[in-house]
């Protein structure tokens, strides 16, 4: 039976089959809680389970690039492995820093990101082609820095001047090399390495200490914890931090990783475009769609980033007014509305949509109930609610979940069928 008919049952017939274990391995199976929630008028069963965790399967050190409000490798993998097989096109229509894309390449399947912030694709594409740490060595070593050279911001908050020097130097690299067309994988792996690098929290970073590197803080703050702490910038040394990530992030990538790489890399597609009109994309072209969207305003991605953009000769004003950030729910449902019409068409009959939502405001708003009616009225068909957690044991917690004050306080995740037939209904 295929993994989708398998799931399908597990869902539709939870009185016949009680939890989704058998999609676990064997050491982290436990029983799996079920409620019935009404949402629009519709009885959604919700499945409560550890179903993915860290513990399970450690996830490729590639996907150790940092990034605001990402989730878990395993979350996308365990979703991909059960509704997906090899050669299916997996599709992230929010990227971000590429989980989604990282881990369906790792397992064979087709790769289809988008994110309208064009640091997605740096960040996501290059991980599908990466060099070997020798090639990118050399390259680091033919790199002239220019001593004299200034970044047309003040950045001394954040950098030695001589550390200055050699980012300003690697940026004008990376510029010209784009523009005369002769920016290659390597150039691609190093300025996607050298973005992640930028600022952060240990001698691992280009910057002096601050923020994790998830985040960079305004200047004016950055001076208000250099005075706090009663630091000053002090050199990095920005090539051998470069060449160290590049260890890092290839220190679990093996033979046959590389050989899935390569082959999907051939076909993949990064794509910056609002999620809500993908036109390059053909109808029925995804097989499943594993992805989470911006969460209302919880997270300012532009403010996050804008020293990432300014790294990349992205203007972070013009993103910022791209990039949804509803301020209320009803703006966010009417945005959430286009993005599932998109999807529909998208999406194979038969095919899935793997929604991760959460909960908000201190856990006041609950996307799932928001999301639901969405989906259902672009034409799917909802199977459930999957929410993972590692805590609780009772169905009656689903609905009071407090592992973090703010935020999201769990992976919930909207389980949507386009189903055979569905359009001739």
């Amino acid at each position: 039976m295929a993994a989708d008919s398998k799931l399908l049952k597990q869902l539709e017939n939870p009185q016949q089959v009680q939890s989704l274990d058998h999609f676990l391995p064997i050491e982290t199976r436990t029983e799996t809680s079920i409620s019935r929630v009404t949402i629009d008028g519709r009885t959604i069963p919700f499945y409560v389970n550890e179903f993915w965790t860290s513990k399970q399967r450690q996830a490729s050190s590639l996907h150790e690039v940092s990034y605001r409000a990402c989730f878990k490798p395993q979350l996308p993998r365990f979703f991909i492995e059960t509704l997906t097989k090899s050669g299916d096109v997996v599709y992230d229509p929010f990227s971000g820093r590429g989980t989604s894309a990282i881990e369906a390449a790792l397992l064979g399947r087709g790769v289809v990101a988008n994110d309208i912030n064009p640091l997605g694709k740096i960040l996501g594409a290059p991980r599908l082609n990466p060099p070997n740490p020798k090639q990118v060595q050399e390259r680091l070593s033919s790199i002239k820095v220019d001593y004299s050279a200034k970044a047309e911001i003040d950045l001394s908050m954040f950098y030695d001047r001589q550390t200055e020097a050699e980012i300003v130097s690697l940026k004008n690299y990376l510029l010209v090399r784009k523009n005369s067309g002769h920016e290659d994988f390597v150039d691609d792996w190093i300025r996607m390495v050298a973005t992640n690098r930028l600022t952060g929290h240990s001698p691992g970073f280009f910057s002096v200490y601050t923020l994790p590197p998830n985040q960079a803080v305004a200047a004016e703050s950055q001076i208000k914890i250099n005075q706090k702490l009663k630091q000053i910038p002090e050199y990095r040394d920005t090539k051998k931090i470069i060449l160290r990530k590049t260890l890092q992030l290839l220190s679990r990538v093996n033979h046959e990783d590389r050989d899935r790489l390569e082959r999907v890399a051939k076909t993949a597609l990064f794509l910056t475009c609002d999620a809500r009109s993908t036109p390059s994309l053909q109808p029925q072209s995804i097989r499943l769609t594993v992805t989470s969207p911006p969460f209302l305003d919880v997270v300012q991605y532009s403010d996050d980033n804008w020293l990432r953009c300014w790294f990349n000769a992205i203007d972070d004003k013009a993103v910022a007014k791209k990039i949804t950030l509803s301020r209320t729910l009803e703006d966010w449902i009417l945005v959430m509305r286009e993005v599932f019409g998109e999807l529909f068409r998208l999406t194979q009959d038969g095919g899935w949509v793997a929604f991760e939502v959460g909960e908000i405001r201190s856990g006041k708003i609950k996307l799932e109930e928001h999301i639901v009616p969405v989906g259902l009225r672009s034409g799917f068909v909802c199977h459930g609610v999957v929410i993972n957690s590692q805590s609780f044991t009772k169905t009656s917690n689903i609905w009071g979940i407090r592992n973090n004050k703010l935020g999201t306080n769990t992976n919930r995740v909207v389980l949507f069928q386009k189903e055979k037939g569905i359009l001739d209904a």
